[in-house]
């Protein structure tokens, strides 16, 4: 296992978010390792955490002005021995190839516990789409398109949208695309609901790490019902996170945004929740604008100079990270243990930290890993891929219908997988073995490839 450490560092000493991804996984599947040699001698995991391609292609794209910018493209396609590459593209100015590599490879273990048959893959650029105008955008995505067009495919490769790559951009790229090959077919998910979209889709990740907590709770004997609830985010994940702890009866209290994170002791409702949403999704405001339309709320902006973030620090029942890559700490997980925490369930790709998820642990806190709770967003976007194959569309209750029972049956995996390498009520050694064991199989089914 030191081994396989070293080499992944070795080979790329400046990819810090890639190898704590592969050290979570290499320290929860020794059980599994340990029970099948044939894994370790046909070097199953050497070959899980070098991508089988990483392509990388310069964006150039004009703005509204006539000035020429270059931004840098990705897209990293980690595995494909259950399917198709599936994973989505992030346009942010902290995108990078370690952070790509890190969510492609937490990508193959989602997409393998879903049950759908999908490989992993994740891509996107350093764009920034916030302050862009429209037409700024469009260029922007077609000239990112006019690359990524040659290796993508329905049976290929098929992207979705992550942050910064919403409804706006996916039409964007699907435009292009189509325009390039001259075939509509369901090479993108998250597709507009009149051409080709799922219902349920934009809700799905929230809505699924709301379900995971649940099923967590269930195995204690407890609901949803009247838990105080962190929420960290302010976008799509933790809107719906918000919008189905309210409909299952618990009170969420904190939202939050780059710049800072609003406190409501009375408990965000369904007008609190519309607010923000036309807040977000419309204006693009920031989330301070919250304690200016309901005083009683309390906005705290980031300080720089502290080593935690204030918001996992209220009394609180459960906590649903839902922003970004380590955002919960130590420290963090500390303050969430000493004010009660129960349970946390993770809507973000790897929020918490290898110290945080010790504490968890630790201390007997319910912890739904991002690769399990976070689930649900892929799972609805392999249902659009299914509706696009068979040329229909299901209703919206049909779709929350089978996202709730694949998060059931993510759930029984993992806890089933954790009893039987002998770490009882463990979702990270659960949530892991389960599905490197899916993968690995189909990589020794197919040969040394």
């Amino acid at each position: 296992m030191n081994d396989i450490l070293e080499l992944v560092r070795a080979r790329d000493p400046e990819q810090k978010e890639f190898h704590q991804a592969v050290y979570e996984v290499v320290e929860s599947i020794k059980p599994v390792l340990e029970q099948h040699p044939e894994y370790r001698q046909a070097k199953i995991l050497e070959r899980m955490v070098e991508p089988e391609r990483v392509i990388m292609f310069r964006v150039p794209w004009m703005d509204d002005e006539g000035q020429v910018h270059v931004n840098r493209g990705y897209r990293v396609e980690m595995n494909s021995a259950i399917g198709p590459y599936k994973g989505g593209l992030r346009f942010h100015p902290s995108v990078n190839l370690s952070i790509l590599k890190f969510l492609a490879f937490e990508q193959v273990f989602k997409n393998a516990l879903t049950t759908l048959p999908m490989g992993g893959g994740k891509g996107g650029s350093d764009f920034d789409p916030k302050g862009k105008t429209d037409t700024e955008v469009m260029r922007f995505c077609q000239s990112f398109m006019m690359e990524l067009y040659r290796h993508i495919g329905p049976n290929t490769d098929v992207p979705a949208g992550d942050i910064g790559v919403g409804a706006r951009e996916i039409g964007y790229l699907f435009g292009m695309y189509k325009r390039l090959r001259n075939e509509f077919t369901g090479v993108l998910t998250g597709k507009g609901l009149n051409w080709g979209g799922s219902l349920i889709r934009p809700e799905a990740t929230g809505y699924g790490s709301v379900y995971f907590a649940a099923e967590m709770l269930a195995t204690r004997g407890e609901t949803l019902e009247g838990k105080v609830c962190l929420i960290s985010g302010a976008g799509n994940v933790a809107q719906y996170t918000c919008e189905k702890l309210i409909e299952m009866g618990a009170k969420p209290v904190t939202l939050s945004d780059s710049n800072g994170y609003i406190y409501d002791e009375e408990g965000i409702d369904r007008e609190k929740l519309d607010f923000v949403m036309e807040l977000k999704n419309v204006r693009r405001g920031r989330i301070r604008e919250y304690a200016e339309r309901y005083p009683q709320a309390v906005y705290t902006p980031v300080d720089p100079s502290l080593d935690y973030n204030p918001l996992w620090n209220h009394k609180a029942d459960c906590a649903f990270p839902s922003a970004t890559q380590n955002e919960i700490n130590g420290k963090d997980a500390q303050h969430l243990v000493n004010n009660g925490v129960i349970c946390v369930s993770e809507g973000a790709n790897m929020p918490s930290t290898p110290e945080a998820i010790d504490i968890f642990l630790d201390n007997n806190v319910l912890y739904g890993l991002g690769k399990a709770a976070n689930a649900g967003g892929v799972a609805v976007s392999g249902l659009e891929m299914t509706q696009n194959s068979l040329r229909l569309s299901w209703s919206r209750e049909e779709v929350d219908r089978r996202l709730r029972e694949i998060m059931k049956n993510i759930h029984r995996t993992a806890l089933e997988a954790a009893e039987r390498y002998g770490h009882p009520g463990n979702y990270v050694v659960g949530a892991n073995c389960a599905a490197f064991v899916k993968v690995a199989d189909a990589m020794l089914d197919q040969g040394l490839v």
